[in-house]
């Protein structure tokens, strides 16, 4: 197995040659490029780092480096000269170059510095995403994915189930950014009245509205050179979605109660649950908005389409768990295990864990038993809901009544509802009924 894919960079053939042999012979795998402008041809998503000449024709080895820095910033570049110097080499290395190597090249200290700049950059890549508890393959391809998005600066929208993990994918895809060293923000959207969430995001004057007795300075500028995490976007009220939609588009914002506009460098992340593209045929969500947050689509599986994932996590929540609640906790017995992997997990990750603390924080035995895992589940289905999953459940159950009353007739059925035709029948959209299904059904009853 190849120890690490170098890209060779040097406009010297027979030099080129001589190093590629060396460094293939040491185990790597080598793509050689007789300039920098070739080289930005062949530089992909497998190279792990660029070994390069620094005085060449046409783009150097510097000018190489800086055009490098924009596309894989995380990728380390070693110099190599025969006319180095000291203030060359610092110049180099403050720039953000890993190395900076003197012709005639030490075979050993050529090989130690490859060594290290591939083993600093195996460090960064296992940083960004070990938060992220996961071996199945279905998050290897979502995370593979975020690796490959974060090294640019689009926009990207993270759908998924509530209590997926969103935000903390949201926060592995920063960390693997070039903005991992700024701030990352995170806002609930649907967690705030408008009036507030306006305040909090875009800030606001003094004396904008009552109560406002000082300035404040909103999420987008807190997150300046960072990252803005909008989570639950699909609950933005419309007024607020035009106002983000023209901070996007313009790269500034506009406090509250304010008359002057403020430049932001902000990459927004945003996630939602939601299935915004009906919301849009609703006109719940803006078209133009939906496009610009949505660049590029991360989805993240819910967890019974990862059972693989689940003892994993298991163990990391109690060992969390026993940290905070019952230190002699050590584990999970097979058949507790057993019984977590077939769970359905309707609350996802986020079920999974208050299971799993719960029957930690009251386990009498070290290693937690089958028994209390299935008690522990069957309390969950007593569990109350969050009120949107409520007010949807309950909607559906409503819409699904008066259907049957009027025996899928939906104009009497929108009458009984208090509602509109139109408004009646993005309702029946949203939850996927249809009033044909309820006239069929009372047929069959009058039948039999």
């Amino acid at each position: 197995m190849s120890q690490g894919h170098i890209l060779l960079v040097d406009d010297d053939p027979s030099l080129l040659k001589l190093l590629s042999i060396r460094l293939e012979a040491s185990g790597y795998q080598v793509t050689c490029a007789e300039s920098a402008r070739v080289a930005l041809t062949q530089l992909d998503d497998s190279v792990d780092m660029i070994l390069t000449d620094l005085r060449m024709e046409g783009m150097d080895g510097m000018a190489l480096f800086s055009t490098v820095q924009k596309l894989r910033p995380e990728l380390p570049v070693v110099i190599i000269t025969a006319h180095g110097s000291i203030p060359e080499a610092v110049t180099a290395t403050q720039q953000g170059v890993f190395g900076f190597l003197t012709k005639p090249i030490d075979r050993e200290q050529l090989l130690e510095t490859i060594d290290s700049a591939l083993e600093g950059k195996r460090n960064r890549c296992a940083d960004w995403r070990k938060e992220i508890i996961a071996r199945s393959d279905a998050m290897d391809q979502v995370l593979d994915q975020v690796q490959r998005i974060a090294r640019s600066d689009v926009s990207v929208l993270i759908s998924g189930p509530s209590g997926s993990g969103k935000e903390l994918l949201a926060r592995a895809l920063h960390k693997a950014s070039a903005r991992a060293d700024k701030p990352f923000i995170a806002i609930n959207c649907g967690a705030l009245p408008e009036q507030l969430l306006e305040s909090e995001l875009f800030g606001h004057a003094k004396g904008a509205f009552t109560g406002a007795v000082n300035r404040h300075t909103g999420l987008f500028q807190a997150a300046d050179g960072g990252t803005l995490f909008l989570d639950e976007i699909g609950d933005m009220p419309q007024p607020l979605q035009v106002k983000l939609l023209r901070a996007l588009q313009e790269r500034t914002i506009r406090p509250v109660g304010s008359t002057e506009d403020i430049k932001i460098d902000v990459r927004v992340l945003s996630a939602t649950h939601r299935d915004l593209e009906l919301a849009m045929k609703e006109e719940d969500f803006r078209e133009d908005l939906f496009y610009r947050l949505n660049v590029v689509n991360v989805t993240l599986p819910a967890l019974r389409e990862r059972p693989e994932d689940i003892p994993l996590l298991a163990r990391h929540f109690v060992e969390k768990a026993a940290q905070r609640h019952n230190s002699k906790v050590k584990g999970l017995a097979k058949g507790a295990l057993h019984k977590l992997a077939q769970a359905a997990w309707p609350g996802n990750v986020r079920q999974l864990e208050n299971v799993v603390e719960q029957v930690t924080a009251l386990s009498p035995t070290p290693i937690i038993s089958e028994g209390a895992v299935a008690q522990a589940l069957a309390n969950q289905e007593q569990v109350i809901p969050s009120f949107n999953d409520a007010r949807s459940a309950f909607e559906k159950r409503y819409l699904s009544k008066v259907l049957q009353i009027t025996e899928g007739n939906a104009s009497q059925a929108a009458r009984i509802a208090g509602r509109n035709r139109t408004d009646f029948y993005k309702l029946l959209s949203k939850h996927q009924l249809e009033p044909a299904v309820f006239k069929q059904q009372s047929v069959e009853q009058q039948a039999s």
